[in-house]
């Protein structure tokens, strides 16, 4: 059995570490980060590939970095891996642990590199509007997401997609995809390809501040940043100090003025046509469709959120 040393840490990461550890490879050893404490009530919680590996009694480093060099080098040459892939780490793997194996770390990234380098590419991909995105199989070098690639795979981004749901399915795809792909790539039959950094974009990490709603921004950008930034940070607005988070809205055409309250059904007018609010979720609250929410709100027709 081919021996296979995995580094992951999100719930993207979770159906491929299973794949690969259902169809005939050895996972000698998974990298994860640590577990960190929640937001509400500190407990401490595991990251969902740490969880998994202990459902599937796999072998778990947890390091907060690797300022300890020497000793999780001496680690991952012992384990001898014939190679090691790296799903949505999350650490920048050092340029003495990428010397070790130099042709043998592999990443899956969720895009269609070069367009999209870098920490969000789900999220930068739905609220640039496009229309498909991908997962890319390639090398890993010291430079940020640009090695050499082998295998692309395509996904047309459904309308009204969340990144949530895009991320399952890109996870999906690349769960299914991955088998044959390490095949040929540990047989050598697989051909590696430049990018073309010429078209390279980049997807910077997201920050909670993009998450308030510009009410001048057309109303197919604003659900672009609803479905972009679902579930965190989420698209938001204040009233009355209150802040409100929209889950989930559509395309309306009742244009007025940007950040109006149209009607009573919670239409808002933006930059062009209007968004109908379909979830919605107050601070400290639970998430609501609009037919419960609009009964108890105080945000009423003839508001504008760009005065409150």
């Amino acid at each position: 059995m081919k021996r296979i040393v995995f580094m992951g840490t999100s719930s993207f990461a979770v159906p491929i570490l299973k794949s690969i550890s259902e169809n005939a490879y050895e996972v000698s050893m998974v990298y994860t980060q640590p577990p960190k404490k929640s937001d509400r009530g500190q407990k401490i919680k595991k990251s969902p590939i740490q969880t998994i590996c202990e459902e599937l009694s796999l072998k778990v480093r947890t390091p907060n970095n690797f300022d300890n060099i020497e000793e999780e080098k001496s680690i991952l040459k012992n384990l001898k891996p014939d190679l090691v892939l790296v799903v949505a780490y999350g650490q920048i793997i050092p340029r003495e642990m990428l010397g070790l194996y130099s042709d043998r770390f592999i990443n899956i990234h969720a895009s269609l590199l070069p367009k999209w380098r870098g920490a969000a590419p789900i999220q930068r991909s739905i609220m640039n509007l496009d229309k498909e995105t991908g997962i890319t199989i390639m090398k890993i070098n010291e430079k940020l997401d640009q090695g050499d690639f082998c295998s692309q795979y395509k996904l047309k981004i459904e309308n009204n997609e969340n990144a949530e749901n895009l991320a399952q399915r890109l996870s999906n795809l690349a769960a299914n995809k991955i088998i044959g792909d390490l095949d040929d790539i540990l047989e050598n039959k697989k051909l590696f390809i430049k990018q073309n950094n010429n078209e390279a974009s980049y997807a910077k990490k997201i920050s909670k501040t993009e998450g308030k709603i510009n009410w001048d921004k057309s109303a197919e950008q604003i659900i672009a940043n609803i479905n972009g930034l679902y579930p965190n940070p989420g698209a938001w607005f204040y009233f009355k100090k209150n802040r409100y988070k929209i889950l989930k809205a559509e395309v309306s055409n009742n244009n007025s003025v940007p950040g109006l309250v149209v009607n009573e059904n919670l239409e808002i007018s933006c930059g062009s046509n209007s968004i109908k609010i379909i979830k919605i979720q107050r601070e400290g609250k639970k998430e609501q469709n609009i037919e419960d929410f609009i009964l108890g709100t105080k945000i009423k027709k003839g508001v504008n959120l760009k005065d409150v």
